[in-house]
């Protein structure tokens, strides 16, 4: 239960990244939006709260972390799609 939890929570995190990018005018990629959504999730997220001091439970910076995470994993993926086309 815990890993379809986890795994939500990133689809979640991502698909929100994705919104925030590119705008309503753009479908959601949700393949894209969950590996953006794990990777920076576990990295900002991670990142963020052991900086800001909370350990590794769910606090917002965790969750700040995990969105800001996402947004540059989402860029970073858009950038290098585009550069391959």
């Amino acid at each position: 239960m815990l890993l379809l939890g986890i795994i939500l929570f990133g689809m979640l995190i991502g698909a929100g990244a994705q919104y925030i990018l590119n705008g309503i005018h753009r479908p959601i990629d949700w393949t894209t939006a969950l590996i953006s959504g794990l990777v920076g999730s576990f990295v900002g997220g991670m990142l963020l709260s052991l900086i800001g001091g909370d350990g590794l439970a769910l606090r917002p910076s965790g969750i700040l972390g995990s969105l800001v995470g996402a947004l540059i994993v989402t860029a970073g993926m858009g950038w290098y799609q585009s550069r391959k086309a």
